[in-house]
């Protein structure tokens, strides 16, 4: 698992400009100062910038950079800034101790607020903030089911403090943790197929957001409703839902997820010049945001995710050979020593786009091979899961109908589908 923050940035910037890595090296070793310079920029060299390994290019490249693209290194992702460390893939408490964590940090709250005079006080708000960020923090590795079933029960918990003796401040800080823990549970209930109950939490935490003009959590709530209009293919409604909460996200991980939504929805209209921008405009936000301390936190965005969200966005535009760079790179980019993932959903969706571009190119034995891995992935979003895998599937029986290995997936699929209608996501187990 690498130990670098993937500059993005200069990604969007070869991506909009639909240039190879190795044009790019070409392109820079033309300029004239690559020219003066006898640069011999290659494509390992570009690799290794966007990937994050060099920080700052050395003199001669960054002024070639800046005649070929008219910017300056800074503005291209690049920073002087020495990293001491990576906080980009590792948490400070790996996700699947989050939720014992959480546990024992509830069971010291409720003993210290039992000690308390008031109903509410500041040690409790803020271990009740804490504890929600544990199980925002779990979401990526704890099954679905679990973390539903935790989140309902301190949402219960919680709710019996709103009608207690709270301060107006107190009150509000209450709302906001509340409808953060609401925003969960609306997408650990999408990742189940619950559709009615998730948009109802959805609506609840939007709500929560608009009585205490919380701008980040409205924002998020309108991520969820694109995220659902994009699995439930109505595309248009993607778009408008991402530009919708853009207008109240403000500069936040928020906006960076809307604006990523967006660049999907477009990619599924077919509009590859509009999502090649929008993708440019996430990298623009994200690169404005600090490093987060807790990227696996369901409701901070990274720079692999946006990795993540340019692969899928190539896959749907059928620029097969950006989609493959971006998926190998996600999956890399959250493999563990021991060769677990630390974000197994992403990754089960790279394998899709995997399958789909080996598909594209003719072998069957690899776009099978990959989207059998995706099933095979423990910590699943079964509504997303069967969303992408019928996009594979349905490249497989167009092409392959005939062949054994492609009814194989087919069944796989058609099990997997059942599973979320019936709400039995134990039949892929």
């Amino acid at each position: 698992m690498p130990d670098y923050v993937p500059n993005v940035r200069l990604r969007a910037w070869r991506n909009e400009h639909r240039l190879t890595r190795a044009e790019m090296a070409d392109r820079i070793n033309a300029t004239p100062v690559g020219v003066a310079e006898r640069l011999a920029c290659d494509e390992e060299r570009v690799r290794r910038w966007e990937a994050g390994e060099v920080r700052w290019p050395r003199t001669p490249y960054g002024l070639a950079l800046t005649q070929l693209t008219g910017h300056e290194p800074e503005a291209l992702g690049f920073t002087q800034t020495r990293q001491t460390s990576s906080r980009l893939i590792e948490a400070q408490v790996i996700p699947a101790d989050a939720l014992r964590a959480e546990a024992e940090l509830y069971g010291t709250m409720e003993l210290a607020q039992q000690l308390q005079a008031s109903d509410v006080g500041t040690g409790t708000l803020e271990a009740l903030a804490e504890a929600v960020d544990l199980l925002c923090r779990a979401y990526p590795v704890v099954p679905a089911g679990t973390l539903r079933d935790r989140t309902q029960k301190r949402l219960a918990q919680i709710n019996r403090l709103l009608p207690g003796r709270l301060t107006l401040a107190q009150h509000r800080e209450l709302l906001v943790i509340t409808g953060w823990l609401t925003a969960l549970l609306g997408c650990v209930h999408y990742d189940l197929g619950e559709r009615e109950e998730a948009e109802t939490a959805r609506r609840a935490a939007f709500e929560m957001g608009r009585q205490v003009e919380h701008g980040e959590l409205m924002g998020w709530a309108h991520e969820m409703s694109a995220w659902f209009a994009l699995v439930e293919g109505r595309y248009e409604d993607v778009v408008t839902a991402a530009r919708m909460g853009q207008a109240v996200a403000g500069t936040s991980s928020a906006m960076v997820q809307l604006t990523l939504q967006e660049a999907r929805g477009l990619a599924r209209i077919g509009d590859r010049r509009e999502a090649d921008r929008t993708l440019t405009r996430g990298a623009e936000v994200l690169s404005t945001l600090p490093m987060p301390d807790h990227p696996d936190h369901h409701f901070v965005f990274d720079h692999a995710k946006w990795v993540f969200y340019a692969a899928t966005c190539y896959t749907w535009l059928g620029d097969d050979d950006r989609a493959e760079e971006h998926a190998r790179e996600t999956i890399q980019m959250h493999l563990r020593p021991d060769g677990s993932s630390n974000a197994p959903m992403r990754v089960a969706d790279a394998h899709i786009d995997l399958g789909i571009v080996h598909a594209r190119r003719g072998d069957l034995d690899a776009a099978v091979e990959e989207g059998l891995a995706a099933f095979d992935i423990d910590r699943r979003s079964l509504t997303d899961l069967v969303h992408r895998a019928g996009d594979l599937d349905r490249v497989l029986r167009q092409r392959y109908r005939r062949e054994a290995l492609a009814e194989e997936f087919h069944e796989r699929f058609v099990t997997a589908r059942r599973a979320l209608t019936n709400r039995r996501p134990d039949l892929l187990d």
